[in-house]
């Protein structure tokens, strides 16, 4: 496990654009040919609020104040968020509520990350789902409020040509957008939350058919396949889609493709978790950069537990997802521990490739807006 010295945030604060992609993982990869988005994806926006500095969960009759706030794009946008912030052309479709958090959302993700919103909508009268998170205690308590928008399809018929999608399968469920991107070549990786009705049966998963990639948590894995070990139950899942990649929590990450044969353990990178909102979206982001971008699938799965593991490190989903400033700042710091593993570093090497010294900027940086509406200075 390697060790890092990067600094915990104090909680989000500040405002300002930070669409600044220093880094193209692709660069090497892209043709005049290719699609026009490296990912898509679709899904609900919420409005997050994020309380921080608490000493504790609040109690029941009592008042308890935060030391920091922030708000900003919840939902599908902590996904798109991070996938944009690694330098990956991200297109997302998505209803946005017609009021004001709407206007910030969408603001937000198009001017401030860069993501295009053409596929998506603002729906009259409907307005923003919204979650508050508190986080204390290396955890966080939710509570979301919000309706169902009216039943048009976010998503256009025919999704727009992308070299990736991330779908998020639900039991039960299809989603005729996913079929029709993979047609179409579009590689799918896809996530999946907890089964509420206990089935855990895969074949209530239709869409998985159509998935390059699945990556389900060890938990999720193990109830899906009925394995009694995480690695055993990627192996399993390898019947149902040619890359399993399951994620180990505190011990890291274990990977299997079909198609090569090829396995791939890597270790979590030892850090000081604050909030854990949006870790498991950025680490898919990670994982799919890596994948797009050729690398093998160790490296793979370093550079997204390294990604989840900088995304801990701060409070929020989107607030938290890191960009290539981050990864440059703990490449760095890293190198410089008393007594590093070499080893370990080396895991880590081809980071070299990628970053450089002027990538690097003061560190946290400061994402967030503590509330919404300021006027913009000139």
């Amino acid at each position: 496990m390697i060790a890092s010295t990067a600094p915990a945030g104090k909680g989000p604060a500040g405002k300002g654009s930070h669409r600044q992609t220093q880094v193209d993982p692709l660069a090497l990869l892209r043709a005049p040919d290719d699609p026009p988005w490296d990912v898509y994806l679709t899904g609900t926006v919420f409005l997050d609020i994020i309380f921080t500095g608490l000493d504790s969960a609040p109690v029941r009759g009592t008042e308890s104040w935060a030391r920091g706030m922030g708000s900003s794009p919840g939902g599908v946008a902590n996904m798109a968020t991070a996938l944009a912030r690694l330098g990956l052309r991200t297109s997302l479709a998505a209803a946005f509520g017609d009021d004001h958090y709407g206007d910030y959302c969408w603001d937000a993700l198009e001017h401030g990350e860069g993501i295009d919103l053409s596929p998506s909508r603002t729906v009259p009268g409907w307005h923003s789902p919204v979650t508050v998170s508190m986080a204390y205690e290396g955890e966080r308590t939710m509570v979301s409020h919000g309706h169902e928008p009216p039943p048009e399809e976010p998503a256009p018929e025919c999704p727009p040509r992308a070299r990736a999608a991330v779908a998020s399968l639900a039991p039960g469920v299809s989603a005729p957008w996913i079929a029709q991107a993979a047609s179409k070549g579009t590689r799918v990786f896809g996530d999946v939350g907890w089964d509420d009705s206990g089935a855990w049966d895969l074949a209530a998963l239709p869409d998985l058919r159509h998935c390059e990639a699945f990556l389900p948590n060890a938990e999720e894995a193990m109830r899906y396949t009925g394995a009694d070990c995480p690695r055993a139950a990627a192996h399993a899942l390898t019947e149902h889609v040619p890359l399993a990649v399951v994620t180990l929590g505190a011990d890291g990450a274990y990977a299997v493709d079909r198609r090569t044969g090829e396995t791939a353990e890597v270790p979590a990178i030892e850090v000081e978790a604050l909030d854990p909102t949006g870790a498991g979206d950025v680490f898919v982001a990670g994982f799919v950069a890596g994948t797009l971008a050729d690398w093998p699938l160790a490296d793979r799965l370093a550079f997204a537990g390294l990604t989840a593991a900088l995304s801990v490190q701060e409070f929020g989903g989107s607030l938290s997802a890191p960009g290539w400033s981050e990864i440059a700042a703990w490449w760095r710091r890293v190198q410089s521990v008393e007594g590093q593993s070499a080893v370990a570093l080396e895991r880590y090497g081809f980071l070299a490739g990628l970053v450089s010294e002027e990538l690097v900027r003061p560190w946290p940086l400061r994402r967030a807006v503590p509330t919404i509406g300021f006027r913009r200075s000139a």
